[in-house]
């Protein structure tokens, strides 16, 4: 009975003329803060201290409970006060002058909470967006480095607002002013008799573009916060900066692009994060640089000299990637392609093109680093075309239009490896597939079509006569180098037929006294299986929505008078391949990488020129199995030479699984790549049976 009755007497309070009690409140408080500019004498003291923040939170209680006196969207006689007195006008100069100190902290508490807590629609109406603009402008200023809170704050309650209205964007960027009493609905209708600031009415917010503004505004406040030391800020910042870039109205996403400063902002902070990177830092620890999150806090353990920096540069550039990933597309192709012209091309394409083999070594580590960390689609894209070219004709020998692919490829670092995992068509049609199109490294008159027999070899390349070959024969008179003619049981299950011959192929190539893997306490044949059905897969997945057919190109439609080559990228791994016996263990381990993950694509080309040691190859021609088998006949050769060749390969293997240490000794180089092709060659074997037999006929 009380609660009901006290429940009256409120409701009886509250209709009793509350606007006119409201109005004299609020006119009170607001001349109560204007009064005290007339009568303060000592400057010094901050705004804290003086009645104005109790009176400008009396005013925002005052405004937010008016409004729940009147029908949704009418103003009460508070709110038209405060527009048609101007007072968010006077206020954020008041804001400006810093006066009385911390002024400038109190006004931008107090348009957020306004713009925050009144649900009627405000910026749209001039007395409002233009002192919202005024404020923002003064994000810049050097008086404002300590605000970074409020200044937030007041960005992210704008953010808010554009994001349930995207019309409002241009009127806040633009500074497009509109007649008191126009809901931001009907914006659109009224464009075309609109004055722009910088020139004449146009009948379409698609229209020409006008210059960006250079001055502060909602971009600028937000790219500046994002580089607040302050982590919570900086996100805030980000996440805001996200959800603006995200507006699905298109209208708004092309008002963005044209009429702020946003791409170069973000691009330009990316070069100089870039370059804050000290230029001694050492590749390899770069490389060892997990792909990085702009939301994680810093670099953790500073492990090596140089990580925070690296650790900044890469966590905004992942910011960036996932900005254009859900922006919308306007804007994602706006910021794409400054990102490819500032940075890639303007700062990435002269170091990779140095002279200075130290520079280009920091430099491609860097590029490894940026393509690990880019999946947006339009970025990717970007970057692709920046680093290969748009080709996509068949090579010729000596053709290089694009002078960075050429340069990247001869280089076979980590970078292709990296490059052959992202999710871009284009990559393995520029690098491979274009020079496979044609199938024209096949026979096309075979001697003895019908007859399987072991691989030829190229008899023009310098090397063994076909009777000296030990891939060819039973092995050396008076010698214990024998080789492997049957299949190793367990390797390959029954019934795959053609599947079993050539992984039998692949597992017998390096002959028994060569191999070192059944001695070690390693996994068996199963660990390479499991890998590969992980990496074929991966693979898979990535190629699905392209295309690829099940099957190779019949030969009567392919050109036969077309001659072969192979492609620079193939031609650098094939003959990179050939020199595994004399190359850095480091470097054998690339180009295996490479090649075993080129072989897990499931197009029928690559497949057949990589993975079937069958092939009758035209003359002239070599395929990855006609590579492997020149390499062991140079092995036989040598290992005869090599005294107790098996117990020094043992300890090298032991050495590289870290199981013992010891002096280098003559021949590591030797003993490392006879490791690594073993290895390989289990690779390609696993990678065969789990991808089975191609479709098709041939």
């Amino acid at each position: 009975m009380l609660s009901r009755l006290g429940a009256l007497l409120q409701q009886a309070v509250e209709t009793r003329e509350p606007s006119v009690d409201l109005l004299e409140a609020f006119t009170e408080h607001w001349k109560g803060i204007t009064g005290y500019y007339l009568e303060a004498t000592d400057e010094s003291i901050p705004a804290r201290q003086t009645d104005i923040p109790w009176r400008l939170r009396q005013m925002l209680d005052i405004l937010v409970h008016e409004e729940r006196q009147f029908p949704a969207g009418e103003a009460g006689p508070c709110l038209e006060y405060l527009l048609q007195h101007k007072v968010l006008e006077t206020l954020s100069t008041l804001g400006k002058a810093e006066y009385p100190p911390g002024m400038r902290q109190q006004v931008l508490l107090f348009f957020s909470r306004v713009l925050g807590q009144v649900q009627h629609p405000l910026l749209h109406y001039l007395n409002v967006h233009r002192p919202v603009k005024k404020l923002l402008q003064l994000s810049g200023d050097r008086l404002g480095s300590g605000l970074e809170k409020e200044e937030v704050q007041f960005a992210a309650v704008l953010c808010v607002k554009i994001k349930q209205d995207p019309t409002l964007l241009m009127y806040i960027l633009e500074g497009k002013s509109i007649p008191n009493g126009t809901t931001a609905r009907e914006l659109p209708a009224m464009e075309e008799g609109t004055e722009h600031p910088s020139g004449p009415a146009t009948g379409s917010p698609r229209a020409e573009p006008s210059p960006p503004r250079r001055d502060h505004n909602l971009i600028t406040s937000l790219v500046g916060l994002c580089k607040s030391k302050k982590s919570r800020v900086a996100m805030k910042a980000q996440e805001n900066l996200l959800l603006v870039a995200g507006l699905a109205q298109e209208a708004a996403a092309t008002c963005l692009v044209r009429s702020s400063a946003l791409c170069p902002l973000l691009t330009q902070h990316l070069c100089d994060l870039h370059s804050a990177v000290p230029a001694g830092t050492d590749p390899a620890d770069v490389l060892t640089m997990e792909r990085m999150s702009w939301r994680s806090q810093g670099a953790g353990d500073a492990a090596f000299p140089g990580k925070e920096s690296l650790a900044a540069f890469l966590g905004w550039l992942d910011y960036l990637d996932e900005l254009v990933l859900g922006a919308h597309p306007v804007v994602a192709e706006a910021v794409a392609e400054a990102v490819e012209e500032t940075f890639f091309q303007g700062t990435l394409r002269p170091q990779l093109l140095q002279m200075s083999e130290v520079a280009v070594l920091s430099a491609t580590a860097m590029l490894v680093c940026t393509v690990r960390q880019v999946r947006a689609p339009a970025l990717l894209r970007h970057l692709v075309l920046f680093l290969l070219g748009p080709d996509q004709h068949p090579e010729t020998p000596g053709d290089a239009p694009h002078s960075l692919r050429t340069h990247l490829i001869d280089r076979c670092n980590h970078l292709c490896d990296e490059l052959l995992q992202k999710p871009h068509e284009h990559i393995t049609h520029n690098l491979v597939l274009r020079n496979l199109e044609a199938r024209g490294y096949l026979q096309r008159t075979p001697l003895v079509p019908e007859e399987r027999g072991a691989p030829e070899l190229e008899h023009e390349e310098d090397g063994l006569d076909l009777e000296e070959d030990p891939y060819f024969t039973d092995g050396f008179p008076g010698s214990s180098f024998g080789m492997v003619k049957k299949l190793p049981s367990g390797s390959a299950p029954s019934g795959k037929g053609q599947v079993s011959e050539v992984v039998s192929s692949f597992l017998c190539l390096v002959p028994e006294e060569a191999k070192t893997s059944s001695c070690m306490e390693e996994g068996g044949y199963d660990t390479y299986v499991h890998d590969a059905l992980a990496m074929v897969q991966a693979c898979r997945d990535s190629v699905a929505p392209w295309g690829w057919p099940g099957a190779p190109s019949p030969l009567d439609s392919c050109h036969p008078e077309v001659v072969f080559y192979e492609g620079h990228f193939l031609k650098v791994l094939f003959d990179r391949m050939a020199r595994i016996l004399d190359q850095p263990y480091s470097l054998n381990l690339q180009v295996t990488s490479v090649l075993s993950r080129l072989a897990a694509f499931p197009h029928p080309h690559l497949h057949e020129y990589l993975l079937d040691p069958y092939l009758s190859l035209a003359p002239g021609c070599r395929s990855l199995f006609s590579v492997l088998v020149r390499v062991i006949g140079d092995l036989m050769q040598r290992l005869q030479r090599v005294p107790q060749f098996r117990a020094r390969l043992l300890l090298v293997r032991r050495q590289l699984l870290g199981q013992v240490t010891g002096e280098q000794m003559d021949h590591t180089m030797l003993f490392k790549g006879v490791v690594v092709l073993e290895e390989f060659c289990k690779e390609l074997a696993a990678i065969a049976l789990v991808k089975g037999p191609p479709e098709g006929p041939p």
